[in-house]
């Protein structure tokens, strides 16, 4: 157990140290530069901080985070909201939109199945999905998750629940190597897996689960 020479460092540290990825031994390494830093440039950190966890919203069209109830993306008469790519989560987003190759909208679960982690498809948000697709205004889901166990579990739990409707169902290509998360994928690959994108029943077929 550490002697800390102050409660207030010991405070900060037992915070920083609720981080994922940040072991006690790195919230003391940030809790002793912000000492050292100029007391307005942590207040700015920390107002930054507030103000994005009391103001952030979720678009109530496709989940994203925004600052608006429609994000900009949802809200852009450009985009073709004819075609939709689902993805995990924000970060999904991001690394789609980076690649400049997709003009779509997209939905976003909030997650993806994975019962070792407590997350069942009630957690997700598949049934606004479901309910975009049942308006009949949709010509395509594009299924765009990390080739996991658990991306591959949600691509299947998805195809069953949309197939019996007239749309294409197509996933993105297997340029993202197994076991890859999207988010980390480099912008070429992950926009040619966009634009090469295939039918997700002939994948299917191809790996005999159909």
């Amino acid at each position: 157990m550490e002697n800390y020479p102050s409660r207030l460092l010991e405070n900060a540290v037992n915070e920083l140290a609720k981080l994922p990825g940040i072991g006690r031994k790195t919230a003391l390494r940030l809790a002793m530069h912000f000492l050292r830093q100029n007391p307005a440039d942590v207040e700015l950190l920390c107002d930054a901080l507030t103000d994005m966890v009391k103001n952030t919203k979720h678009c109530t069209e496709c989940y994203s985070i925004s600052d608006k109830d429609i994000c900009d993306i949802c809200g852009n008469q450009k985009r073709d909201k004819s075609v939709i790519c689902v993805v995990e989560d924000i970060r999904d987003v991001m690394a789609i939109e980076n690649t400049g190759q997709y003009r779509g909208v997209y939905h976003v679960l909030g997650g993806i199945i994975s019962p070792i982690d407590g997350i069942g498809t009630d957690d997700l948000n598949i049934k606004p999905l479901i309910d975009k697709v049942e308006k009949g205004n949709i010509i395509e889901i594009i299924m765009a998750f990390s080739t996991t166990m658990e991306g591959d579990t949600t691509n299947f739990y998805l195809y069953k629940l949309l197939k019996k409707f007239n749309i294409i169902i197509s996933t993105i290509a297997r340029g993202i190597s197994i076991g890859d998360d999207i988010e980390y994928a480099d912008q070429v690959t992950l926009g040619r897996s966009i634009i090469n994108r295939t039918l997700y029943e002939n994948m299917l077929a191809e790996s005999g689960r159909r």
